[in-house]
């Protein structure tokens, strides 16, 4: 069954049409990448997935509701997690902060508010709560012995980490991951891609990864859907889509592609 379907999705800036009636199911369970050149439309999928952006067209269909018109804030409540091409963090704040940050739905609210100055007690159990699952997920992805470092001055490796772990802090189903590689040097997306086989694994996850990096994003994914200006050209199994002429052309250009 697929635990993300987009269905003809449309969305035009202005006179720009971004995306073109995208169409793709995202099985639950599975790894799915999602390639295409710069520009392809990749990040506007996954903003119109994640609802910062409203298509002018069509309907996400989350595990059967259609959240096209979900509040913003309740995406991560319902299920669904994301990481960014650039990465967001707190610089002025601890490593196991910044993770808790992603735990908002589960800790936040005026009574928790009201609760916490009073110091109450359910609210410090709650706070233990979350602190020791945000520490067990960084042991996780690799990095506990860094929760309480201040995140300014990691490296850019680490910090991808941090992300991670604040987006898996949440308890998604579904764990959107946007570029995860970039800028990584190879022995860092080689364990990146150890990395995520694990944590798909441990965290019963599905997963749909926007990647430029082919050594990280075939390795891993079940189906490649691939996108070129904002149209679908390839939807198939890694190896399927690796040999599209439509996506060796789109990646290196006509004369290159017929090659």
């Amino acid at each position: 069954m697929a635990l993300l379907s987009v269905e003809d999705v449309t969305v035009r800036f202005g006179g720009i049409l971004a995306l073109d009636g995208i169409s793709f199911d995202v099985p639950e369970g599975s790894i799915v990448g999602l390639i295409g050149p710069n520009g392809a439309g990749k990040t506007t999928l996954f903003n119109v997935v994640t609802r910062v952006y409203t298509p002018q067209q069509g309907a996400v269909v989350f595990d059967g509701q259609n959240i096209v018109k979900a509040r913003g804030d309740s995406i991560i409540r319902i299920g669904i997690s994301r990481t960014f091409q650039n990465v967001e963090l707190f610089q002025r704040m601890t490593v196991l902060d910044n993770v808790l940050v992603g735990m908002h739905t589960d800790i936040r609210g005026p009574v928790f508010a009201i609760g916490a100055a009073l110091g109450l007690p359910y609210v410090r159990k709650a706070e233990r709560s979350a602190e020791k699952r945000a520490r067990e997920v960084l042991e996780r992805v690799g990095i506990g012995a860094l929760a309480d470092r201040y995140v300014a001055g990691l490296p850019f490796g680490t910090l991808k980490s941090v992300e991670l772990a604040r987006a898996l802090a949440s308890t998604p189903r579904l764990l959107l991951l946007d570029e995860p590689a970039g800028g990584l040097s190879h022995d860092e997306a080689q364990h990146l891609v150890d990395l995520l086989r694990r944590i798909h694994q441990e965290f019963s996850l599905t997963m749909l990864i926007v990647e430029h990096h082919m050594g990280v994003v075939m390795p891993i994914s079940d189906k490649i859907v691939c996108l070129d200006f904002g149209r679908k050209i390839a939807d198939g199994t890694p190896a399927e889509v690796r040999g599209d002429a439509r996506v060796i052309e789109a990646y290196l250009g006509a004369d290159e592609g017929a090659a």
